[in-house]
């Protein structure tokens, strides 16, 4: 009787799925969670609804750098199903409050086979031997569910509830378990990992009795169910606050018990996100990357509040907030795509992104740099929020300039992380600093400053303007005319020696995840004042030739971010994602179209190892998002739009308050990737860029594509 249910069950997952993918306007079907999951993708596999603060799925072992979500696609073996993860970056964190069937209090594993696995949007799904158990995920935003379907040699029905185990980096600093009554556990987790202090609260309820039969430290759990012929259903939700606030999370989110219309609510929620932006393609797998890609880039930030409004603040402090409050900024990552992405199909959600900034920055003093659960990680370099903010602001997201200004200013002007040697040299001296690294951190800091000058400007500071944007000049002292490279200079103005273009090793090196090849071009925010530094447009153009071309030796301590290489142009990691779009500002956007294809095409596929480098918390994602609709915002702030080459036919991009961008691309192909004339709302349009408020009003831009490169976007008042 319950091995035939477990089949039954099985059964009806499967065909629930098909009459599900059956549906017209279900883009769940054609988004594959696996993408990504193999290779350095390090993505998060498991059920969450967009931007959702709990992300439930399998845990495994941390064997290594590719297991910094918890799961890669080459192991076996699982260690609970945790309700926190991170997808996409280069640390480990989180696992928090994971519960794992076992047949014995002893066992703190399983095997299992990937073949046994069953994933889609807000759905997981695996088939366990040992115990012989069906294990079905779901989620809302801060309550998981699980549903354990045990087989016909389960009589035990045990589960083990674990609360020191972690993902990576993570170590249990304290925790609590405590049963309530027969079907509520309640609990705590404190842990110190990439982020410093974290703290979790949660309550577990069941659909049937259960008693711990062991318990260890106040940190492990060995429960057994009170009947195991018919399903088991859990819900656990989680509070950064309280446990209190953990039950007012589940009362007011999941109250019942209908697994299979939390499973549809999740779904539609995906849906709702995944339809605002439409592709027409007859490239099936086409279609299946860039709705996975769009899925990868909800989840996160992750929602970070009650549904009180409270949440755990940057000064470590209960806080009170009147909007919706957000965690895992990956923000040198994602103000490159991800954020202006962001502005174009989610509006609706840039003002609270805007106060969670303005807010970290009054709790803790500056704004996020790498934020995690209310802690600040300074993960990377630069002052990485101030172009996200600054971007939200002169495109009108954010009520109170002011505020918003203060909080880039005063975060530009502190004397931490190299900033006292940048306002003293006008630079950073490479013997002065001893945290290395001096040319990358300039140049993110030169283009954060230029952000904060044309928000001053904005406002009227005229003299605040002068003063950043001659600081956002900074850049040019680390270039040498001579060898045509950004090189790290010393106190006395003299650049680094020796000097090899190709070495990227961190350790008391100039550049961050790369070498001087890639970095030369960290200059997005003026390009124009980039290629004067040349001694003719042509030389400039024929140095970024080269870039694709040469080849060498990365150096033998090299990261292992680098990847994706071409000549030595790296679409695996973020510092190299603005420059094929250089082409533009010197007139030659074929050049750009070719190179944009042939990534888009390379380095992309529908396989478990399918991204060329780590996800990176969505702005991998939506690199491709962007460059396959034929879209890109190179400058960091201002919402100028470069139009590279579509990949598909037509584009249909919901842009808020009604409206509607549409892209058509007439002719396009694999051979015809050259824009030959556009029309942007019935007029010819020979701009080779978009501005932010042409997009969002609304309106249809037409591109005839060709198999040559053209005149079009080449004449000097055509480039952006």
């Amino acid at each position: 009787m319950i091995r035939t249910l477990l089949l039954s069950s099985l059964l009806f997952m499967t065909s629930m799925f098909n009459a599900q993918s059956s549906t017209v306007n279900d883009l769940t079907k054609f988004v594959n969670p696996l993408i990504g999951t193999g290779g350095h993708g390090h993505v998060f596999l498991g059920a969450n609804v967009p931007f959702g603060f709990v992300q439930l799925g399998p845990t495994q072992h941390s064997r290594g750098w590719d297991w910094c979500s918890g799961y890669h696609a080459s192991d076996s073996i699982l260690i609970g199903f945790g309700h926190t993860h991170l997808s996409g970056t280069g640390v480990g964190d989180l696992g928090d409050v994971a519960f794992l069937p076992v047949k014995d209090a002893k066992q703190s594993e399983t095997r299992f086979s990937h073949d046994n696995e069953t994933v889609s949007p807000g759905y997981y799904a695996v088939k366990l031997n040992q115990p012989n158990v069906l294990v079905e995920l779901t989620a809302t935003q801060r309550v998981g569910m699980h549903r354990y379907t045990f087989g016909g040699n389960e009589r035990d029905g045990l589960l083990r509830l674990d609360l020191k185990q972690g993902v990576g980096w993570d170590h249990l600093v304290s925790s609590h378990i405590q049963q309530e009554d027969a079907t509520t556990i309640t609990g705590s987790r404190v842990s110190r990992g990439w982020a410093n202090h974290q703290q979790v609260f949660f309550v577990a309820t069941f659909s049937k009795p259960v008693k711990i039969l062991e318990e260890q430290d106040q940190a492990i759990g060995i429960l057994q169910v009170s009947d195991v012929s018919s399903p088991l259903l859990l819900k656990v939700a989680l509070s950064s606050v309280s446990v209190e606030n953990a039950k007012e999370n589940m009362q007011k989110e999941l109250a019942g018990w209908d697994f299979q219309g939390v499973i549809a609510s999740a779904k539609d929620a995906w849906n709702k996100e995944l339809s605002k932006i439409q592709i027409d393609t007859d490239n099936a797998v086409d279609r299946e990357i860039f709705y996975t890609s769009l899925y990868h880039t909800m989840t996160a930030p992750s929602v970070f509040c009650d549904v009180n409004g409270e949440y755990y603040g940057a000064d470590l402090k209960v806080h009170q907030g009147d909007f919706t409050n957000y965690t895992t900024l990956s923000l040198w990552d994602t103000y490159r795509a991800a954020h202006p992405l962001m502005t174009l199909i989610h509006p609706e959600k840039q003002a609270d992104i805007a106060q969670t900034f303005i807010h970290i920055y009054r709790q803790q003093g500056k704004l996020p740099v790498w934020h995690l659960m209310g802690n600040e990680t300074n993960c990377m370099v630069g002052n990485p929020a101030i172009p996200v903010l600054a971007d939200l602001v002169l495109k009108g997201f954010v009520k109170d300039k002011e505020s918003a200004y203060e909080a880039m200013r005063n975060s530009a002007m502190l004397d931490e992380r190299g900033l006292d040697l940048l306002k003293e040299y006008g630079y950073l001296p490479f013997d002065k600093h001893e945290g290395g690294e001096t040319v990358s951190k300039a140049l993110e800091y030169a283009l954060a400053d230029a952000c904060v000058a044309k928000v001053a400007k904005m406002l009227g500071k005229k003299k605040d303007y002068q003063y950043f944007w001659k600081r956002s000049q900074s850049y040019r002292t680390y270039f040498d005319k001579q060898s045509q490279f950004m090189r790290g200079v010393g106190s006395d103005g003299s650049f680094r020696s020796p000097f090899n273009p190709f070495d990227s090793g961190n350790e008391h090196k100039d550049y961050t995840e790369g070498n001087a090849w890639q970095y030369t071009w960290l200059v997005p925010h003026d390009v124009h004042g980039l290629v004067s530094l040349f001694p003719n447009e042509e030389q400039f153009v024929s140095k970024l030739d080269s870039l694709f071309i040469v080849e060498g030796d990365l150096g033998k301590d090299a990261p292992p971010d680098i990847t994706g290489l071409v000549g030595q142009y790296a679409q695996g990691n973020e510092p190299s994602h603005h420059i094929l779009y250089m082409y533009h500002y010197v007139g030659q956007p074929w050049k750009g179209a070719k190179l944009i294809r042939r990534m888009v095409r390379e380095f992309f596929s529908d396989q478990p190892d399918g991204l060329c480098g780590n996800e990176d918390v969505g702005q991998m994602s939506a690199w491709y998002i962007l460059s396959a609709m034929g879209l890109y915002q190179v400058e960091p702030a201002g919402g100028k739009y470069i139009i590279g080459t579509p990949l598909f036919k037509n584009v249909r991009m919901n842009v808020g308050n009604g409206k509607t961008f549409t892209i058509v691309a007439k002719d396009v192909s694999d051979e015809n990737i050259y824009v030959q004339s556009a029309m942007l709302n019935g007029k010819p349009y020979r701009r080779s860029y978009l501005l932010f408020e042409d997009i969002v009003r609304g309106g249809v831009l037409e591109l005839e594509m060709g198999n040559k490169p053209s005149t079009w976007g080449t004449s000097k008042k055509e480039r952006p």
